[in-house]
């Protein structure tokens, strides 16, 4: 299984930390620094491709805006009627760079849990039983959304959202599944950054939020992240870099922290500004929604390519 790992967090940390080998410095300083390109290897498994539904498996409570907030995001992917750059579906279009050609979103079942079956507090093994939920399906991916009430395993200590994939009958079956969770209220310093200021490293001022509720804003960029990797890493064949590919990073985990030009370590880069609300974005999507997402690993480029 594939996680959200925070590692922007630990950069912020080494950044703001003085000791033999690293010390304090200011963005221009940094600036001289040439970074080491980033390089995610293909392994020449099975990549999502083509048309790709997405099934939603509500665990816990959410209000219909909440919900809202989302689907409408999932259905910014692949719209047939995409808005103006720059959008959701032009960030999406990245994954089209990846081998096999573009990845279509299709938003699927939507199953309801508000009684919360396996309890409040959940282990991976429940989080994949819940997914199971939606039923299995070789080019589907099914996402199950936790509310801010439930604890999850590792949720808020190294992670963030994860995605993986369970077996069928036959060894071959493999089926894709993802989580998020909705951090509002357990972390959103670590897991709603940077609409929350983050637990270490610059205290910058935090940015609004573009859709009013800081724990769903962090779940689209964290969902965002998680189906990404899904279609370009379902299977641990895919793309990533390293030698391990439960631990490497991903097409967007290989940008943490990157959501416009600019950035660096507690600062996540340009992005626009609503002059009205003050609330900050960086893709437009269906029913007139905003979103600001983290840049994307480009094949083509070898770099973190962002939309502003």
């Amino acid at each position: 299984m594939n996680s959200i790992v925070l590692a922007f967090l630990l950069v912020l940390l080494l950044f703001s930390t003085t000791n033999n080998n690293f010390c304090s410095a200011t963005p221009r300083l940094l600036a001289l620094i040439k970074p080491n390109p980033i390089v995610l290897k293909y392994h020449n498994g099975k990549l999502l491709k083509g048309n790709v539904t997405v099934n939603l498996i509500w665990y816990g409570k959410f209000t219909s805006p909440q919900k809202s907030i989302l689907v409408d995001f999932l259905q910014s992917l692949s719209p047939s009627r995409p808005p103006a750059p720059p959008s959701v579906a032009s960030w999406w279009s990245t994954t089209a760079t990846y081998k096999g050609g573009p990845s279509n979103i299709l938003l699927g079942k939507q199953v309801v849990d508000e009684k919360y079956s396996l309890g409040k507090s959940l282990k991976d093994a429940q989080i994949t039983a819940l997914a199971t939920k939606a039923g299995l399906g070789p080019s589907a991916v099914n996402v199950v959304l936790t509310s801010a009430d439930v604890a999850v395993e590792d949720f808020c200590m190294n992670t963030c959202g994860t995605h993986g994939y369970t077996s069928g009958k036959k060894p071959d079956d493999k089926y894709a599944y993802a989580w998020v969770g909705n951090s509002g209220k357990q972390c959103p310093g670590q897991c709603a950054w940077p609409f929350y200021k983050p637990v270490v490293g610059p205290q910058t001022p935090p940015l609004v939020a573009p859709n009013g509720d800081v724990g769903i804003d962090g779940m689209v960029i964290n969902l965002a992240t998680v189906l990404a990797g899904t279609v370009t890493n379902p299977f641990d064949g895919g793309y990533y870099q390293g030698a391990d590919s439960t631990a490497g990073l991903e097409a967007v985990t290989a940008c943490l922290g990157i959501f416009g030009s600019g950035a660096f370590p507690g600062y996540p880069g340009k992005v626009v500004v609503d002059k009205t609300s003050g609330a900050s974005y960086n893709a437009q999507g269906a029913n007139g929604r905003r979103y600001l997402l983290p840049a994307m690993w480009d094949p083509a480029t070898s770099t973190c390519k962002t939309l502003v």
